[in-house]
């Protein structure tokens, strides 16, 4: 068995397009005020036929449409992909296809399309229970708006996700706690917290820099802020599985999983990621950023993607350390050791053992709910 096997087999395919850039977004997004959706059909559908070829007979297990706004593809154009995808590689019974949505009306009075083109997994970015919060995040929708579309999405699909961002402007405590037990009533089986990161580049790093954005909560209550959507989400029967999403038993997202497993996925549109084993070789595969430079080089009969780079065993190792323990079922110690062609460290081991930040189970290196908060340091610690 090849290793990428251990972690599984994905598609992701990118919408680079919003309706506006969010100001904390540092994510391959752009506006756009006209878009031909037929030609951004088309270029899906030859990359489909190009990776396709390299990759016969894989069995797929998850389709995720990412973005950007997915939610702004039309129903049609999302099923001709997924009629392509089917016609080129098996998939196993039930195969999770997810698509990220925004709670705006346009974007929820396509849901019942994308039902019936196949899509059987809502990711919704709410982002904020509050009106004023959502505007300082640049979000175009309202709370009500947000409840409106995650009524008609559970009423549409057996499975819908939605986002959070906390640590933002002004917010205490006791706010993110109350907010959390509100998104919690709401929740059908999936929720992703994140913290407002401020990244260099975006209008929120920019304003950051000359002194904006006041009142972001100090790097205690940040820490209060995650250890409490800890404790409420489990005492709600959705514990985190990975640091930062949570998900009653059996409803985790398989698609992130194959990433967090180190499996295979193909990565299409502008600026996606993929990880491809090709004859025993794994390779990082990276697709142009700007939307017409992706366009038009897939048209002109080219490969929609940058030249590839091996990954090394050594690499691929590091890499499987650093994305398996962000999962509450830890590291296999065995995989990491065929990977690197040496062990971990026992000693540091040990060491990380006797100060509470992880556990070694029936094989596996496991993280402990201390030792997710301060991940990076025992990442750090394992690696060097």
């Amino acid at each position: 068995m090849e290793d990428w096997q251990a972690g599984g087999f994905g598609l992701y395919i990118h919408w680079p397009f919003c309706q506006s850039k969010c100001p904390y977004c540092d994510f391959n997004s752009h506006v756009a005020a006209r878009i031909d959706q037929g030609r951004w059909r088309d270029a899906y559908l030859r990359e489909i036929a190009r990776v396709g070829a390299e990759t016969p007979g894989r069995v797929l297990q998850t389709v995720f449409f990412g973005g950007g706004t997915p939610s702004l593809m039309e129903p049609e154009i999302v099923a001709d992909v997924l009629a392509a995808v089917r016609a080129t590689w098996p998939m196993v019974n039930d195969p999770e296809i997810t698509l990220e949505a925004n709670p705006g009306s346009v974007e929820a009075g396509r849901f019942r399309g994308y039902r019936d083109a196949g899509v059987n997994r809502i990711s919704m970015g709410v982002q904020a229970l509050n009106d004023a919060d959502l505007r300082r995040l640049g979000r175009l929708h309202s709370v009500a708006e947000a409840r409106q579309a995650f009524d008609i999405a559970r009423y549409c699909f057996d499975r819908v996700s939605f986002d959070l961002i906390y640590a933002r402007q002004g917010q205490t405590l006791a706010a993110w706690q109350a907010e959390l037990t509100e998104a919690l009533s709401m929740a059908v089986d999936h929720l992703s917290m994140y913290q407002l990161t401020i990244e260099d580049g975006t209008a929120f790093g920019d304003r950051f820099a000359k002194g904006g954005l006041r009142g972001l909560p100090d790097e205690d209550v940040q820490a209060d802020m995650y250890a409490v959507t800890q404790e409420v989400c489990a005492a709600h029967g959705m514990p985190a599985y990975e640091v930062s999403n949570h998900a009653r038993p059996g409803a985790e997202s398989r698609h992130n999983l194959i990433y967090w497993r180190m499996g295979d996925y193909v990565g299409i549109g502008p600026g996606a990621h993929g990880r491809v084993t090709l004859g025993g070789r794994r390779w990082a595969t990276v697709a142009p950023k700007a939307p017409g430079a992706w366009l038009a080089r897939v048209e002109a009969g080219g490969a929609g993607e940058e030249p590839r780079e091996e990954v090394s065993p050594d690499e691929q190792a590091t890499e499987y350390l650093l994305m398996s323990l962000r999962l509450r079922e830890g590291a296999k110690m065995g995989r990491y050791a065929t990977l690197a062609g040496h062990p971990l460290n026992s000693q540091k081991i040990a060491h990380l053992v006797e100060l509470g930040l992880i556990a070694t189970k029936s094989g596996y290196l496991v993280a402990t709910d201390q030792g997710r908060a301060v991940l990076n340091g025992v990442l750090r610690e394992l690696l060097t």
